[in-house]
């Protein structure tokens, strides 16, 4: 076969390869770049070419090309030759810098700070961005023995989440129902036992945290995990995030969230005041609080 045989044989290969992906598989290159960070963030171990492009239903040829466009833009790095793709610590810088631009390493982390060592407990900041709600900071105030301390990005699942009944709650039962059921309700094998798997069964949850002024969970986002939240405003009155306090059920109890909500709601409106007031927060640079 000569060269120009096997370079056309080549170019059917990968235009078969093309046309054969599944359904439902990414398409534009956007979705497909995105795809793959966001696989690389849940597998910090790395991934094989091959385990990435059947866990997106990708065709091979083209996650190795956007593997290799990620590569030399310095996003992702290979092992070795053929080896496991991870993602750099690019990835992470930018959202460091993001957030420190924004304000919220100055100004937001004192507070928490200040909660998670009054409470001995896990405190997290969630914003809201287009209906989602993403944990972007965080203090770890248990100095020992069992603590919750997940990663940071996460979004959370806001059927189940204190963070999500925080939010919610500012909305009405149409307009927070619609939004549940638009991102999907957390099942209880999946999430916690006590899960809100039905719609009767959340807005019981939400018309609960609107009457006490703040969200409390137990065992309904992991199995033996309890935790409460309240809403951070904008200026404006509109939720922009909640503060969250979180840990292990049998030590955070309902009796023992009651008696730490006036430190929460506190430092909520600490928080509100700080975005009002500074224009690293509100301003227009900035969106995490901007209204």
């Amino acid at each position: 076969m000569t060269g120009g045989s096997k370079s056309a044989m080549r170019q059917l290969e990968i235009v078969a390869d093309e046309i054969a992906e599944e359904p439902g598989a990414p398409q534009g290159l956007v979705e497909r770049t995105l795809g793959i960070l966001e696989l690389l963030a849940n597998n910090a171990a790395g991934l094989l070419l091959f385990e990435i492009a059947d866990r997106l239903h990708m065709p091979r040829s083209a996650t190795h090309r956007v593997l290799a466009s990620l590569v030399e833009r310095g996003y992702v790095r290979q092992e070795r030759a053929h080896g496991a793709y991870l993602l750099t610590a690019k990835i992470a810088s930018l959202g460091f810098t993001f957030l420190a631009g924004s304000g919220v390493t100055d100004v937001v982390q004192p507070i928490l700070d200040r909660l998670a060592s009054a409470t001995q407990e896990l405190v997290r900041l969630a914003v809201l961005d287009n209906d989602n709600l993403t944990f972007v900071a965080k203090a770890q105030g248990s100095p020992q023995g069992l603590r919750y301390d997940p990663d940071m990005g996460q979004v959370a699942r806001l059927s189940c989440s204190a963070s999500g009944l925080a939010w919610l709650s500012h909305l009405s039962d149409e307009a927070a129902l619609a939004i549940v059921q638009k991102q999907g309700f957390g099942s209880r094998e999946e999430y916690g036992p006590r899960a809100p798997h039905t719609p009767a069964a959340f807005l019981k949850m939400l018309r609960a945290t609107r009457r006490r002024g703040y969200a409390i969970t137990m065992q309904t986002y992991t199995p033996w995990m309890a935790a409460m939240a309240a809403a951070v405003l904008r200026a404006n009155g509109e939720v922009s995030g909640a503060v969250t306090i979180a840990g292990p059920h049998l030590r955070l109890t309902e009796a023992r969230m009651d008696a730490v909500a006036p430190l929460l709601l506190e430092a909520a409106r600490e928080i509100s005041m700080a975005a009002a007031a500074s224009p690293g927060l509100s301003g227009r640079r900035a969106s995490l609080f901007a209204p």
